[in-house]
Parts: structure tokens; C-alpha cells; sequence
């Protein structure tokens, strides 16, 4: 295994520099030890072997006992100041350290290193004057310069040094209602993460996408807090399971004036088409991130970032007026760094699980190349399916030649899906599409159209959303509400489309199941899904004609329950405490990989009943998540491990009448921890339980 994390949870400047402001007085180290109760204290084997006082935060390295190797990675993360603490596991008799990995420390301002293991060299590096703590001095070095490997070692991870725990860890913004995947791949990177509450559309039973204004909020309490250096990411699908599309240009750009070295990867899962359209390249990933850089190169646009700068100074003193401002960033230090994931099996021509990963990362070479193809290998086979390659190879080549006509095609048939059950006598009975008004809130919509359809102007409106709006909707998702149907969206997917016609759908939700068209879609298909409506609309009247009185009183509760008494969707609660970052944090971040490796030790957890937590939550206790929950619809996590559970996620849970939720077992009840686990003291027993692993909208 060789595994470096590129950041890590770094202390406050200020807190940083307190304690090098200690170094000046007599036997520092003492006192601190004294004010900390004598914990956290290296055993007295740890000595120094060059002298020296230094303080900084510590960038961990893990190496293995019986494979040792030099620690030349840790250089790929280390700052002025920084302090390398190397766990090698104690062993005495190979050094891992010497006169060259002293030198290179002492040329990227390193401030010192401790070494619970051996080093040599120690004349080179007395006489470099870089000071160094090691449990022993030995001429025998690694295997390295001799097998040419540098492998294992991981940095940045949870180490044991000295008998005293270090540990890692960083802030990412994300998507709540994002892909399950994302949120196990927070677990596993041991990313802090600030969970991003779109926003909610009760009626449908689902979840919008998330404002700028949210993420900008986010963003400046970080700020203000000391701790934006620590953000690395934002991640948000666009678009969403039901086509709400981002205006990504101005996220990013509104963005990078907050934090100009930020981030952004975007699942675009559902999306790959979106590039060989006019229409909707421009709100990609790839095609914002290339206009950024040619905007930020532009003499205009620096002239409009000075004349913002002099109206608007820093956002340090919490002027609201940044929220609901458009920010400029500065081009001289903004850095375009954009991730984009395409399932392009999905929506183009590929074998099923054909992906791809787009970069547009102008520090790709210097910051991340090594790393992220280290990644690429860890989580991919070495023994690659040529045939999916292929299909990439063939689909990628088809949109060059033929994407726009393709693409074009598939919106007309959209179109004409959306407007022949808008103007069907039986259909729109019981059936519509939901319109740009009912997905998006009128506050993030200028141009104030609510449907892109118009008798008059037919579908020419649409082009003027697209270049207004916060948010727009992808008319080729075609979400159809079948409140007035009296069936819920799962029973309908399953009983009739599926069972009755063989029509298969991804996704529902209480009242609404979703369609799409592609690019393989055609004219008889459409025409196919026509005629299916109109035989269950007629079977629909039919039944309604021979309901009894008792019966249609039953039917019209279950109308109301289905357009009018719908559960209030949750937003995320908050991380327990022992789960925060920091004693007293004010900010949301939370662990979740302690929570989600806590878990493995049975003794911190048990299951409690759904009548049982509603008890406990009622008497003031504080109930937290061992596990991910999961119901599907909506196909996201509800709980996450360390979620302290609310009144109101239960309310939701309560009223689903989904068939699986992952994560909750009806015999049991939800798996949560202890409230002897959430105290500080199971710091110690997660850390010995947890074994080592490498590390918006709805899911797929």
C-alpha cells in the first residue's frame, strides 16, 4: 500500500504560534505536558539526537515493521513549518531517516521531525542544524535504494508515535442528497465534512439542489472561524436525478472569491450528453471551467474585479452584503481545479458501468498527478475489460461526429412527450409533467417563466432561462406527478409499468415516477409510453366508476394523502459533539469516519426501536446513528454515522411507505452507539478498532 492523503486537518494560525511563542522559555515541553494532565506525552525513549526546539502541526507518516522504506513522500504535503512525526512502529535496527531527507526538509522549511524508529547520517544533519527526536541512531538503512520501492507507507493517516495518537483530517462541502458513493468515499478519506441542505420540494416528496447563497454561508463561517485553509472540496451534482441543473460558471466563480484555490467536483452522472449541445454545454463542468480561465484572463474582467474590490473590501467582517452579492475573484490568484465524474453508460453509447473521470485542474501536474493515478490504480483492476474500454472508445467517437443532431433529438422527443399529456383530454387528468415552477422556487428563477412550454410561443422560452437562472430543469427528465392517481410512486412503478408492461423506471417518489429520453430514444417509443398512460388512465376511470361510497371515500383520502398531507422532508441534522472537530467547534464539520469504524466494535453499539427512540429523543436524551440509512426513494442518506437522530427525520421515516431503507432492520430497529461510547475516553477504543482503509442529486 502506498497511500498519501494531500491535506490534513491544520490548527489555527494563531493557536500555532502561541506554542512557538512557548519555545522561548525554559523547558517548554514540561509545562504543556503539565497543563495537559501529563497526557498525550512522548515515552522518555523518544530523544533528541540533533538539538533544537520546534512547534508546528504534524504531517503523520505510517510505515510497516519487517518492510521499512524512506519517507519521501511525506514531502509532497509538507509546508514552511510543519513537523513530520514518523511512525516506525519502534524498530531499532533500520533507519528510515538521513542526511538527504534532512536536507530536503531544510529547503521546504520544515521545522523538525520525531521519529519513533531509527535514523543515520547524524553529522550531515548536525551539520545542516535541522533538528531531529528518534528512539535510536543505526548505519543499516531501508530496502529503498536498493529494491528501487517505496512502498508501504501512508501519510496523513492516524499513527501511533511515542505511545501518543496523531491524526489527520480536512473539510469538504457536500451535497446531502448527492450518491451514496460520495458519502462512503467521505468516510474512507477521512474527509471533515459540512453536509449542504438543498432545498426542499414537500409536495413531491424531494429535494431541490442547493443555493449559492447557501454554499457562499457555509463558506464565510469557516472563514471567520479560522479555518478555511482546511476546505479542500465542494462537491454537487448537476445535474439532479430530476434535471435541476446549476449554474456552475457562477458557483465556481462566486466561489474562488471566498477561497481562490478551491476544488469542485461535479457528478455529472446523469449528464455526459450535456457537452454536445450549445444549450446545455454551457452549464457543465468542463465548459464553465473553460470560459472561467479565458474570463480571468480577459483586461475587462480585472478592471470589474478592482472596481468590486473597492466597493466590497474583505468579506472578513461578515457584511450580509456578500451572500446576496455576486462575487468577483481576484484572476491574479483564482485557480480553475474542476473534477467532473460522467456514468457515460447512462446517457451515451457505452457497456453497462463504462465511466469516465474529466480534469481541469491547471495544478494537476504540480499538486496532484502522482497522487490521483495512485488512486486510480487503488480502487481499479489491473486486469481492465477491453470490451467496456471499447464501447467508450465508439461512444465518445459517435458524439464527436453526430452529438449535436443526437442530443437534439432526444430533447424534441422530450418535448413532445411533455406537450401531448399536457393537452390530452384523460391523460392530464390524472397526469402532469412538473414544470421549471414546480422544481424551482421562484427566488431562483429571474426570468420568472414557470413552464418552458407555451401554447403561443411553444418551447422558445427555454433559451432564456438557460442563461438567467440560479437553477434550470433538463426537459428531457420528465418527472410525472400521479398524485391524482391515488397510487404511490412505488406501487405504480412495480404493479402497472413494470409487471402489467414491461416498462422499467429508476426512480420514484411518494407521487411521482421519472422518465428520461436519450439518445437512443425514438418516435415509437414515445408513442409506446403514450399509449401505456392512456390504457392505465381508462383503467383508472373504469375503476373510479365502480367504486361503492365507502370505497371512494378511502380512494379520496389517499388522493389528499398524496397531494396534500405530505411528510415535511428532514434537513441534516447535526454532528454529536464527540463527533465534532474541535472541543467547542462552532462550525458544523463532522468525523464520520470515527463514527463509521466505531461501529465495528459491537460493545459502543445496540439497536433501539422506533417507539423507543421516540422516548428518548421526548425525555432530552440525545440519540446518535451508527450506520448509514438509507431509504430508497429517495435513495439517499437520512442518518450518517455520527448524526445525532431528530424528531423530525423520525416524522419522515414514519410516514415513508417505501419497501427498503437500507441501514434499518424492523425486527431491531436503527443502530446506534452507546452513551458510554460518546464519551472521551472511546477515543481509545475506536482508534484500536478501526481498521486501516484507503481513503446532491439522488442516487443512481
Amino acid at each position: 500500500m502506498r497511500r498519501t492523503i494531500l491535506s490534513f486537518e491544520r490548527p489555527e494560525a494563531a493557536l500555532v504560534e502561541g506554542f512557538r511563542g512557548l519555545l522561548e522559555r525554559y523547558s517548554p515541553s514540561c509545562f504543556v505536558s503539565d497543563v495537559m494532565e501529563r497526557r498525550r506525552t512522548l515515552r522518555s525513549d523518544i530523544r533528541p539526537v540533533v538539538g533544537g526546539r520546534f512547534a508546528g502541526p504534524a504531517v503523520t507518516v505510517k510505515l510497516y515493521p519487517g518492510d521499512l522504506v524512506d519517507c519521501l513522500d511525506a514531502l509532497k504535503v509538507t509546508e514552511a513549518g510543519d513537523v513530520i512525526v514518523v511512525d516506525a512502529a519502534g524498530e531499532t535496527e533500520t533507519s528510515i531517516w538521513g542526511g538527504l531527507m534532512a536536507g530536503l526538509c531544510m529547503q521546504r522549511g520544515v521545522a523538525g521531525a520525531v521519529v519513533d524508529g531509527a535514523i543515520r547520517d547524524i553529522d550531515e544533519i548536525r551539520d545542516l542544524g535541522f533538528p531531529i527526536f528518534s528512539r535510536a541512531v543505526v548505519p543499516r538503512s531501508t530496502h529503498s535504494p536498493y529494491s528501487g520501492r517505496l512502498e508501504p507507507i501512508e501519510v496523513n493517516v492516524t499513527i501511533t508515535c511515542g505511545g501518543t495518537i496523531v491524526a489527520p483530517g480536512d473539510i469538504v462541502l457536500l451535497d446531502r442528497n448527492c450518491h451514496t458513493s460520495h458519502h462512503y468515499g467521505m468516510v474512507l478519506s477521512g474527509a471533515h465534512v459540512v453536509y449542504l441542505d438543498a432545498y426542499p420540494l414537500n409536495e413531491y416528496s424531494m429535494y431541490g439542489a442547493v443555493p449559492i447563497r447557501s454554499i457562499k454561508e457555509r463558506l464565510l463561517e469557516l472563514k471567520r472561524a479560522g479555518k478555511l485553509d482546511r476546505v479542500k472540496l465542494v462537491l454537487l451534482t448537476n445535474c439532479t436525478f430530476d434535471g435541476i441543473v446549476y449554474d456552475v460558471e457562477r458557483v465556481m466563480e462566486e466561489c474562488l472569491a471566498i477561497k481562490p484555490d478551491l476544488i469542485f467536483l461535479w457528478d455529472e452522472a446523469w449528464f455526459a450528453f450535456a457537452g454536445f449541445h450549445p444549450t446545455y454545454r454551457r452549464r457543465t463542468g468542463m465548459g464553465a471551467a473553460a470560459r472561467l480561465r479565458d474570463r480571468f484572463r480577459d483586461p475587462e474582467f480585472r478592471q470589474r474585479y478592482v472596481q468590486f474590490k473597492k466597493q466590497f473590501g474583505d468579506p472578513d467582517d461578515g457584511d450580509p452584503r456578500w451572500l446576496d452579492t455576486r462575487l468577483v475573484p481576484d484572476p491574479d490568484r483564482a485557480r480553475i481545479r474542476v473534477y467532473v465524474t460522467h456514468s457515460t453508460h447512462k446517457t451515451l453509447t457505452a457497456l453497462r458501468q463504462g465511466s469516465m473521470i474529466h480534469v481541469y485542474d491547471q495544478d494537476f501536474k504540480q499538486k496532484v498527478e502522482e497522487a490521483f493515478h495512485e488512486a486510480y490504480m487503488t480502487h481499479t483492476s489491473t486486469s481492465p475489460n477491453y470490451q467496456i474500454l471499447a464501447s467508450l472508445d465508439i461512444g465518445r467517437r459517435q458524439v464527436e461526429l453526430e452529438g449535436y443532431e443526437l442530443v437534439q433529438k432526444q430533447v424534441d422527443h422530450a418535448m413532445a412527450l411533455r406537450e401531448r399529456i399536457a393537452t390530452h383530454a384523460l391523460l392530464k387528468k390524472y397526469f402532469r409533467f412538473l414544470a421549471t415552477g414546480d422544481l424551482i422556487p421562484r427566488e431562483y428563477r429571474p426570468s420568472g417563466i414557470e413552464t418552458y412550454f407555451d401554447s403561443e410561443q411553444r418551447w422558445a422560452r427555454m433559451e432564456e432561462c438557460w442563461h438567467t437562472d440560479e437553477f434550470v430543469v433538463d426537459p428531457t427528465r420528465l418527472t410525472l406527478h400521479i398524485g391524482a392517481t391515488g397510487i404511490d410512486g412505488d406501487t405504480f412503478k412495480h404493479d402497472y409499468l413494470m409487471l402489467k408492461y414491461g416498462i422499467q423506471i429508476n426512480k420514484t417518489s411518494r407521487n411521482t415516477v421519472l422518465f428520461m429520453t436519450n439518445i437512443g430514444t425514438t418516435r415509437s417509443s414515445v408513442a409506446y409510453l403514450i399509449e401505456i398512460l392512456v390504457k392505465i388512465a381508462q383503467a383508472l376511470d373504469e375503476r373510479n366508476e365502480d367504486m361503492s361510497p365507502p370505497e371512494r371515500k378511502l380512494h379520496q383520502l389517499k388522493v389528499e394523502s398524496l397531494t396534500e398531507r405530505l411528510p415535511a422532508l428532514p434537513d441534516f441534522s447535526h454532528f454529536h459533539r464527540f463527533f465534532r472537530c474541535g472541543s467547542g467547534s462552532m462550525t458544523p464539520e463532522g468525523d464520520m469516519r470515527k463514527g463509521y469504524f466505531m461501529a465495528y466494535n459491537e460493545d459502543l453499539c445496540q439497536y433501539v426501536t422506533l417507539r423507543d427512540l421516540h422516548k428518548h429523543i421526548a425525555s432530552g436524551r440525545e440519540v446518535v446513528s451508527a450506520m448509514f440509512v438509507i431509504p430508497y426513494p429517495p435513495g439517499f442518506p437520512i442518518l450518517v454515522p455520527g448524526q445525532a437522530i431528530s424528531k423530525e427525520i423520525l416524522a419522515f421515516i414514519e410516514a415513508l411507505d417505501t419497501r427498503e431503507i437500507h441501514g434499518y432492520r424492523p425486527e431491531l430497529g436503527f443502530r446506534v452507539f452507546t452513551d458510554e461510547a460518546l464519551v472521551e475516553s472511546a477515543n481509545v477504543v475506536a482508534s484500536d478498532a478501526a481498521p486501516v482503509r484507503i481513503t446532491e442529486p439522488k442516487a443512481a
